[in-house]
């Protein structure tokens, strides 16, 4: 097994991008929010990446795929909190639309790392 072999793949690079993008819009809101929506905000974007590497470094691939799947769950999560703040006015509908389709991305590049776990088992 390569060591931190999640350092080479797509979906985690992608990942790392998304929550960069993350940080930045963050900065922008009122400091009111901060603890309540961006503090959720920030936490399931990083568990996004954070379980993509934790999954690379286990000893099998039902325990990555086990990962990859809460992955996909804070991939959702993020998701609904960007939901909620459009819903707010804090993000346009363009900004929204922009990550939403990120997410679609790094979603739709880990269920397709869960099939290959899956055909490889």
């Amino acid at each position: 097994m390569n060591k931190f072999r999640f350092l080479n793949w797509k979906v985690y690079k992608d990942s790392k991008s998304f929550f960069r993008q993350i940080i930045l819009l963050v900065k922008e809101f009122p400091k009111e929010y901060r603890f309540e929506f961006i503090s959720q905000l920030i936490r399931s974007s990083l568990s996004i990446v954070l379980n993509i590497a934790e999954g690379s470094g286990k000893n099998s691939d039902k325990e990555l795929n086990r990962y990859i799947s809460i992955a996909m769950g804070s991939v959702n999560e993020t998701l609904a909190i960007l939901d909620v703040l459009r819903d707010c006015q804090f993000l346009t509908e363009a900004q929204f639309n922009n990550l939403q389709q990120q997410l679609d991305q790094i979603d739709s590049q880990l269920g397709g790392f869960k099939k290959q776990i899956r055909q490889r088992s």
